[in-house]
């Protein structure tokens, strides 16, 4: 499908980024799944970031993406505006005084371990072990093996719907697991994160030890989004997953990986529809197991291709949007 032209008028002459109407949302997510943007932006830098949300309508629905890892892009697409900041403009690291420093949300989290410890700023090491880029860490609180990104996050700047530049606290943000509730369609361009000295040869080592845990236990050279489920209160996601049966069930080329029962898979040429509907109905078979309702943390946004809906537990509402 393509969506019809979103005319915006003159003054996006005035921008120095890039515009592509019916850009393919496949050819970024990890997935390798999801519909076309209506238009896609990636802006210069902050100062062309703020014009652009200024001059928009305020009729045209926005959606920020980052580097697409821990996303779910409907086969439908996305209408309005999706907006992907690039490394070129947003992608500088910064180190500051008293072992902290700057990142911009276009870099991968694995960079951002890597700069702190080069510069011996301990306390970043567990951005080794998570997928995807700094933008989407701020937005869940990212984290893993005991830190989550609230625990090292001092500030961050961000660009509001209005084109407004603010600088939002770690408290503005009211972190909570896997989840921010900071300002609705804020687009994050940078933050600063507080580390403690270090030394960057032992920061390094626990570093490969992240990566190491990794590579045993997930399937992180395959098209998958990351974990697929949050961990429930005093639950872990795969052992219920395990339990109910679905540790490698299929539904086409949608899997749910024999490595770590978390993790959905796209074995080959999976739909959005394969994959949301494989996750369905490991949620219905795990809530008639253990009576536990498993909640995403996969984000999934856009619209359902005609007739390809998917039903909350396979019997409950379509969803319309993002989750």
């Amino acid at each position: 499908m393509s969506w019809p032209e979103l005319k915006l008028g003159d003054w996006t002459q005035q921008l120095r980024g890039r515009l592509t109407p019916n850009q393919l949302l496949s050819e970024i997510t990890w997935f390798r799944v999801g519909g076309p943007a209506q238009l896609f932006f990636q802006p210069a830098d902050e100062d062309d970031l703020a014009f652009f949300l200024k001059n928009l309508p305020d009729d045209v629905r926005v959606t920020t993406i980052g580097l697409g890892s821990n996303l779910l892009i409907r086969d439908g697409g996305i209408d309005g505006v999706v907006i992907r900041l690039s490394a070129r403009g947003f992608g500088a690291v910064e180190i500051l005084d008293n072992h902290r420093l700057r990142a911009g949300t276009a870099l991968p989290d694995a960079r951002v371990a890597a700069a702190a410890a080069d510069a011996g700023i301990d306390g970043l090491t567990f951005y080794s072990g998570i997928p995807g880029g700094i933008g989407g860490a701020l937005y869940m609180n990212a984290g893993c093996y005991g830190t989550e990104t609230r625990d090292r996050m001092v500030e961050l700047r961000a660009v509001l719907r209005s084109g407004e530049i603010v600088t939002l606290t770690n408290a503005d943000m009211g972190y909570l697991y896997r989840k921010s509730n900071g300002p609705r369609g804020a687009v994050f361009v940078s933050a600063v994160y507080q580390g403690t000295a270090g030394d960057p040869d032992r920061i390094r080592a626990g570093m490969r030890e992240v990566t190491e845990r990794r590579e045993a236990s997930q399937p992180i050279k395959s098209k998958t989004g990351g974990s697929t489920f949050k961990n429930p209160d005093g639950h872990s996601s795969w052992k219920l997953i395990d339990e109910a049966g679905c540790r490698g069930l299929k539904i086409g080329d949608a899997q749910m990986s024999e490595l770590h029962a978390n993790f959905m898979l796209n074995t080959g040429a999976a739909s959005a529809h394969d994959l949301e509907l494989l996750g369905e109905t490991v949620r219905n078979k795990v809530r008639a197991k253990s009576g536990i309702e498993l909640s995403w943390e996969i984000r999934r946004m856009g619209h359902f291709a005609e007739g390809r809906e998917v039903r909350e537990f396979l019997d409950g509402d379509v969803f319309t949007g993002a989750v």
